[in-house]
């Protein structure tokens, strides 16, 4: 009855931390694209801005995942290394999405809130994917 007791505490523990992360997540794509990006997904229904928020989201969950799946067996190292990898994977999206930005033509941030779709919403997304499976990668 323990083993379910310490488990169900460790999961809940992991599962806040994602959260916490998820959030972060959703933070940084709001910061890198211009407007409230609520605003833009949920009221003005902007597909541009949900494709670039749930690639975020599955990368850092990716992440997450990789993190707690290859968690050390001494609890607060797990968390620990769960925290700062998804911090650095965050980071990492960050700058690669101020890259791309940089070396190809228009604005990203103003790409991904136009109303109309358009690839580069999917470059960018892929990119993040991209990066987050490098982070995930080098966990293990």
């Amino acid at each position: 009855m323990s083993d379910i007791i310490n488990g169900l505490g460790r999961t809940s523990a992991f599962g806040a931390l994602g959260l916490v992360l998820l959030i972060l997540g959703i933070v940084l794509v709001d910061v890198l694209t211009p407007g409230k990006l609520p605003k833009q997904i949920w009221e003005e229904r902007n597909r541009n801005a949900a494709v670039m928020l749930s690639s975020a989201l599955l990368g850092v969950g990716g992440i997450v995942f990789t993190s707690i799946w290859t968690t050390y067996d001494d609890f607060g190292k797990g968390m620990l290394s769960t925290a700062a990898f998804g911090l650095l994977g965050l980071v990492l999206m960050g700058v690669a999405f101020l890259v791309l930005d940089w070396v190809t033509p228009g604005k990203l941030g103003a790409i991904v809130v136009d109303p109309e779709p358009h690839p580069a919403v999917w470059v960018t997304a892929s990119c993040n994917l991209a990066v987050a499976a490098i982070v995930a990668a080098s966990i293990a």
